[in-house]
């Protein structure tokens, strides 16, 4: 299902349904292979789950908005009772700190299978039955947008701890040409979704109408070649390039190049899923956050576009504009819109607001149904796990 998942029919849904979960599984047997499939053998980092967990946890929830009817994810709010004993207990995250998952007597991983092959049957069988309405559906869309956004946070994790995934997951990003100017003449149009036009996550709404003034903005994300001039500059050295939370970041990382690069002679290499690779000079720079896009940015006399600009762009259907191959960092925090309500996933947005920063586009990594011009993904601006890069605005003028 290359179509956009958000107007998916039943039929479709089943099929997306069944491949995401047998991509899930194929992640995380890469991590079982490894020993990893016991949470004692995973890294406590931040930004992962022990796969295990995280495995139940997504069949949990399609039980839970699917199976179970919850018109919320308050705890009270789903109709009987998981299919595990304990499942409400391991698997609901607002009861489970993310330290506490590390510590949990899960069931074995065929355990965990098991109930992920259940769950799946009944929710395709519970598909079959169902009107092919918006309101319907909407549960489905949520559960396969869950696992496919999980998926990506899978592989993301395979790559922090250096273990090989699937062939057909660690494609590298394909090289595209140098970074052109584009010049967009500005406008007013609808920033966000529409309600009652398929499916739409809560901070995507309302869609309302907003201006941009006139801009000038790279054709496609920087490169590791334009990069790596920072790099060599002394870009990481030099105070005047970082904002005051970047130069915190940067005195706690030590750090004087982006994650996984190393150098090696004149040339630079880098670490994918466990290999060192040649950096190739023409694809976009990738596992870098905000503060590194911030200080290039400062280097190179440019800015961030804010995401208003991004999907401004995006929209245009420029022939030269590419993205989709990296996520790209913008200007914007992440921030409601006008007449903004949670939907049935409260803690999907709320609770990151004004501490986030926006993300837009898609990675090589994002299944094709998820992607959209208007997807607002978000994270911590120090993140540098996420498949991630950027592109540049010039300054008006």
């Amino acid at each position: 299902m290359t179509s956009s998942f958000r107007n998916a029919t039943s039929q479709q849904l089943a099929q997306a349904l069944q491949h995401a979960r047998d991509y899930t599984l194929s992640l995380f047997d890469c991590f079982a292979a490894a020993g990893m499939d016991v949470a004692a053998r995973v890294p406590p980092l931040q930004t992962i789950n022990p796969p295990l967990w995280q495995l139940g946890r997504i069949a949990w929830f399609a039980e839970w908005f699917i199976l179970r009817e919850a018109v919320s994810s308050h705890p009270a709010d789903a109709d009987g009772n998981c299919l595990l004993t304990k499942g409400d207990d391991w698997f609901d995250a607002e009861r489970v700190p993310h330290r506490g998952r590390w510590a949990l007597d899960l069931p074995t991983p065929g355990g965990v299978k098991t109930y992920c092959h259940e769950v799946l049957d009944r929710v395709l069988d519970k598909l079959t039955r169902e009107p092919n309405t918006d309101e319907a559906l909407y549960p489905y869309r949520l559960a396969l947008a869950y696992e496919d956004m999980q998926g990506e946070a899978m592989l993301q994790a395979l790559q922090a701890l250096g273990l090989p995934a699937p062939v057909h997951a660690a494609g590298e990003v394909l090289q595209v040409p140098a970074p052109s100017e584009i010049r967009f003449p500005g406008g007013t149009f609808q920033l966000g979704r529409k309600s009652g036009d398929g499916f739409s996550f809560d901070n995507e709404r309302q869609a309302h109408s907003f201006h941009v003034a006139s801009f000038s903005m790279d054709s496609a994300p920087v490169n590791n070649g334009q990069y790596a001039d920072f790099v060599i500059d002394g870009g990481y050295d030099n105070r005047q390039f970082w904002s005051d939370a970047g130069a915190a970041w940067l005195m706690r990382q030590e750090r004087s190049a982006p994650r996984y690069w190393q150098r090696d002679g004149s040339q630079w290499r880098a670490m994918r899923f466990g290999k060192l690779s040649t950096l190739p000079a023409a694809e976009p720079v990738r596992h870098v956050n905000l503060y590194e896009a911030q200080a290039y940015c400062a280097w190179a006399g440019r800015r961030l576009p804010t995401e208003a600009e991004w999907e401004y762009a995006a929209l245009s259907g420029h022939p030269a504009l590419r993205w989709g191959q990296l996520w790209e960092w913008t200007a914007s925090p992440f921030e409601p819109y006008p007449d903004f309500a949670a939907d049935r996933w409260l803690e999907y947005s709320t609770p990151w607001f004004h501490t986030h920063q926006v993300l837009r586009g898609a990675s090589f990594a994002t299944p094709a149904r998820l992607g959209s011009a208007k997807f607002r993904r978000f994270a911590l601006p120090e993140r540098d796990d996420l498949f991630a890069g950027f592109r540049t605005c010039a300054w008006p003028g």
